[in-house]
């Protein structure tokens, strides 16, 4: 006599086999057809640009422009104190256009702009940059010995306005990626801030006026 709890213990084993590998066969067919499938999706992160509102409508602040630095963006109208403009890589091609140069910063370099920007340096700029900004002890010259790393505390780099270094996170130059999507309005500003102590601190020292032999 067949035992009739053996059943539906079958079947219940069977529905969970199929549930958790029915959508993958179709989905490896899928992407051999079409070169992608569900598993590999783009996804719009909170930091990303968007598209700019159509002209006379209230547009609603992304993640990326809180009303003020501290404050969390709960899906407020956009604050009417300044204005990000849209932009693209191409406005960075040296020196930059008037779009990204002219950008105000409208954050002070005080102490909480320092210490927060020293946090967000290390956590997303140090592993190329280094610690001091020049390169030297960036982690990833130890798996890429060979690669150039940039000197975030040279002369090139203190010669760009505080707007182009906020836009080249925000958007991206070269081999840098866009950091955009992660760091926030008002948190790339503090990063700029801390890229100029950084800068301020690697000025080789001056010779003293009237200097010489004697």
């Amino acid at each position: 006599m067949p035992d009739a709890t053996g059943r539906p213990r079958a079947a219940l084993a069977a529905a969970l086999l199929l549930a958790a590998s029915a959508c993958t066969p179709l989905d490896d067919a899928m992407a051999a057809v079409f070169g992608r499938h569900m598993r590999d999706q783009s996804s719009f992160d909170p930091y990303e640009n968007t598209l700019l509102p159509p002209e006379g409508a209230v547009p609603f602040s992304s993640g990326n422009f809180p009303v003020a630095p501290g404050e969390l963006n709960i899906g407020h109208p956009e604050p009417t104190d300044y204005v990000v403009p849209d932009f693209t890589q191409a406005d960075l091609i040296p020196p930059g256009s008037d779009v990204v140069r002219l950008l105000e910063n409208p954050v002070p370099a005080d102490s909480a702009s320092l210490a927060r920007g020293q946090v967000l340096f290390e956590r997303y700029c140090l592993v190329c940059h280094g610690p001091a900004g020049v390169g030297a002890g960036a982690p990833i010259l130890e798996r890429w010995p060979a690669l150039q790393v940039y000197d975030l505390a040279g002369p090139t780099v203190q010669a760009y306005t505080d707007g182009y270094i906020y836009g080249m996170m925000r958007v991206g130059r070269g081999l840098m990626p866009r950091y955009g999507h992660q760091i926030s309005h008002f948190d790339r500003w503090n990063v700029v801030n801390y890229v100029r102590r950084l800068q301020a601190e690697h000025q080789p020292a001056q010779p003293a006026a009237g200097g010489g032999e004697g």
